[in-house]
């Protein structure tokens, strides 16, 4: 069995996955889908120092915390972004990379920078609340519905959503070992609609070893296909099993 360390995108919360976690969890999977300081349940704790380093420090202590080891760590849409830093701040806790329609950065790159024409608009709508220029409000944004069709998806997700501070999309990575990283076992499912715009070396090291994954869905994938990505989890857990 293995253990999957869920982390959500930008906006959303450890709630986006309890579709999948359920799926896994009657599996027999240990699921921790944490939910980034300042967003979700935890919006109240938003301060103006809130940016992409302490969201990675959430997930790290969560490893620490919990005692976790050889962790499939999984990244939505910004979640890439967090669990690229993950794995370098604690690359003995971590067994392999899922990037869920997610960002695949290097070290000095910002979720800004990968995705400038959708996150330019993002900050265009945006505004400051105390202090803190946040982006992506409830129903607003380049994306207010994340890729979801179905009027029951949406209506659960709408009152969730919770505005994003923009300083976490803007700051770059910073990565000390980029090597241990990119040697991690990884693998990619996305959006059929999105993989034409995908940079070809991002995909490459899951294509080179069959677990480059596309679901003809929209980008909140494990709301609206959760069976699909969490057959697709549970591969990575076998490919795993396999290389021990």
């Amino acid at each position: 069995m293995a253990t999957y360390v869920l982390v959500h995108g930008g906006s959303h919360g450890g709630w986006c996955y309890q579709r999948v976690a359920r799926i896994l969890r009657t599996a027999g999977h240990d699921v921790h889908a944490p939910t980034l300081t300042g967003l979700g349940e935890r919006a109240h704790l938003l301060t103006p120092g809130v940016d992409l380093d302490t969201h990675i420090t959430d997930v790290v202590q969560l490893l620490v915390y919990e005692g976790l080891f050889d962790a499939v760590l999984v990244g939505h849409s910004y979640g890439g972004m967090v669990i690229t830093g993950v794995a370098d701040r604690a690359l003995d806790r971590v067994g392999h990379l899922v990037y869920l329609d997610a960002a695949t950065p290097s070290d000095g790159q910002s979720l800004a920078e990968l995705a400038p024409e959708l996150m330019g608009a993002s900050r265009a709508m945006g505004r400051v609340v105390d202090g803190v220029e946040l982006v992506n409000f409830p129903g607003e944004g380049p994306m207010p519905h994340y890729g979801l069709t179905d009027p029951d998806d949406i209506a659960w997700l709408a009152p969730k959503i919770t505005p994003h501070p923009w300083k976490c999309f803007e700051q770059p990575l910073r990565l000390t070992n980029e090597a241990g990283v990119r040697a991690l076992p990884q693998s990619q499912i996305v959006c059929t609609s999105t993989l034409p715009y995908r940079a070809p070396a991002d995909l490459e090291p899951a294509r080179a070893v069959g677990r480059l994954w596309d679901i003809d869905t929209g980008h909140d994938l494990m709301v609206s296909e959760p069976q699909a990505v969490a057959e697709l989890l549970e591969r990575v857990a076998v490919a795993m099993t396999a290389a021990r």
